[in-house]
């Protein structure tokens, strides 16, 4: 704790989380304290140090957590505590944000505070929908106005009559509930009722929704398509270059849920695969990876061959907290089950010698690239490892030697919330690396909840652990990767 507080006014962006800027995301990380909105990313939260207090003060029309006067006082007594805050607010603090009057109040009770810009959702949710707001030829000025104002009261800040003619591009931030008012004042003041209009709904999340029509139309599109709040509205002719232009509500896996259980240290980069192509991801680590503590002699082995990448990790990280490092294995030629192990062993500098034609390790000992007869073999691996590999290698006439150094362990953290998503049917998907996934997908959840959901496996061996736990394998893996698991989703959803 400082003796002398600080508060950090950050914008998280207009939904994306990957949106956030570098700094903002490094105030995160370092608060005592967060302050958060409604529109603020719960992903974003989870970059908080584990000990920092959170704190929801978010808004919506009707409701508000906390009323901005007391939110204020707020960030003045966690400051005054000595605590460093990050005040996280959706878009920019000072686009319709309040920023500014949390600034003030700070500033009036000598509270030392910086602002950290975020990108506005004035500008990232119209291109997210494919809708650049100036463009050569068709926009060379937008003007951004809040739709929260009443346009029909009788004073109204807003000089409509300047305002709906000034600007080629015009959009409105949070004014879905006045849609019928702002549209009304547009055509009475001189925009022509055939102006392109698009209302974007939870602009730059797996929720996007755009529903386009006309000034004439558009507020009946809209009540029609049952949109709600939070919404961006575009008034201008660059919305219809929306169609040429779309990119992100186009991607082959948007608007697809999609539950990855890999462990946690291992689940982004499926994630990352997923939502690339579109997916909402969901990451609930079933399994949780401990290393273990060994003090085997590794010199003198033919051939080290690893089967996971977790083990690539665990037995060299154990062999540098004993004082040794790669040295340790002497001239030993080194197998690995596919080409993520592989990769593990070429990042730590070392060449693979064999990698077996499919990723399973009856393969590994069935195409071994030389007569294992005499040889000595140590396979470092998961405590709760199939022994096949060691069995088929030892009926060849080798000496092969079992390590486990690391094994995985539950981690249902998550179930709770997963559950009410699967009892929502709002899940279109889970995936599974490893039969260990799946064994503890189904502990975690319950047999039942747990088959109500399609699967999509890496390869057979998880896919037999699949359907003998009961679930409905939709998926299976033609390559037995990541990527090729992510090749064989992206095929099931676009047939």
């Amino acid at each position: 704790m400082r003796e002398n507080g600080f508060v950090y006014l950050v914008g998280a962006g207009p939904g994306d989380p990957g949106l956030i800027t570098c700094r903002g995301l490094e105030c995160i990380q370092t608060a005592d304290c967060l302050v958060y909105d409604r529109l603020a990313s719960q992903r974003l939260l989870a970059h908080a140090r584990p000990d920092a207090e959170r704190v929801y003060v978010g808004k919506e029309a009707g409701r508000h957590a906390l009323p901005q006067e007391e939110i204020n006082l707020l960030l003045i007594a966690r400051a005054r505590e000595g605590k460093l805050v990050c005040r996280l607010k959706g878009g920019d603090p000072y686009v319709f944000g309040r920023g500014g009057e949390e600034a003030a109040a700070l500033h009036a009770a000598g509270i030392p505070f910086a602002v950290v810009p975020g990108v506005t959702s004035a500008i990232a949710v119209p291109a997210y929908a494919g809708i650049p707001v100036t463009h050569r030829g068709v926009a060379s000025s937008f003007a951004v106005i809040t739709g929260h104002e009443d346009p029909s009261k009788p004073h109204s800040s807003l000089r409509w009559e300047h305002l709906s003619t000034a600007a080629d591009t015009l959009v409105f931030l949070m004014g879905v509930e006045n849609l019928p008012q702002i549209v009304a004042k547009l055509i009475a003041h001189g925009r022509p009722e055939s102006t392109p209009v698009a209302v974007i709904h939870q602009g730059t999340t797996p929720q996007q929704q755009t529903v386009v029509g006309t000034l004439a139309d558009i507020a009946a599109r809209v009540q029609e398509s049952g949109l709600r709040p939070p919404a961006v509205t575009v008034v201008g002719e660059v919305v219809c270059l929306r169609e040429p232009l779309r990119w992100f509500d186009s991607q082959p896996l948007f608007g697809r849920r999609i539950v990855v259980t890999r462990a946690r240290a291992q689940a982004s980069d499926l994630a990352a695969h997923l939502e690339r192509l579109g997916a909402e991801v969901v990451e609930f680590p079933t399994i949780r990876i401990v290393p273990l503590e060994w003090d085997e002699e590794v010199a003198g082995y033919d051939w080290l061959l690893f089967t996971s990448a977790n083990g690539v990790a665990c037995f060299f990280d154990r062999i540098w907290s004993r004082g040794g490092d790669v040295r340790a294995i002497g001239p030993a030629r080194l197998g690995a089950i596919g080409p993520a192990t592989a990769a593990a062993l070429e990042a730590r500098g070392l060449r693979v010698d064999y990698v077996p034609p499919r990723f399973v390790a009856e393969e590994v000992a069935d195409h071994f690239p030389e007569d294992p007869r005499g040889k000595r073999i140590l396979i470092p691996t998961a405590r709760q490892a199939r022994p096949v590999l060691a069995e088929r290698l030892t009926a060849r006439g080798a000496t092969v030697r079992v390590l486990p150094v690391y094994e995985t362990v539950p981690d249902a953290a998550a179930a709770d919330e997963i559950a009410a998503q699967i009892r929502a049917g709002t899940v279109d998907l889970v995936t599974f690396t490893s039969s260990s996934t799946v064994r503890h997908f189904v502990d975690a959840l319950g047999a039942a909840l747990a088959a109500q959901v399609p699967a999509a496996v890496i390869g057979p061996l998880t896919a037999e652990t699949a359907r003998a736990a009961g679930l409905k394998v939709a998926i299976e893996a033609g390559e037995h990767t990541i990527p090729g698991l992510v090749d064989a989703v992206v095929a099931h959803f676009s047939a």
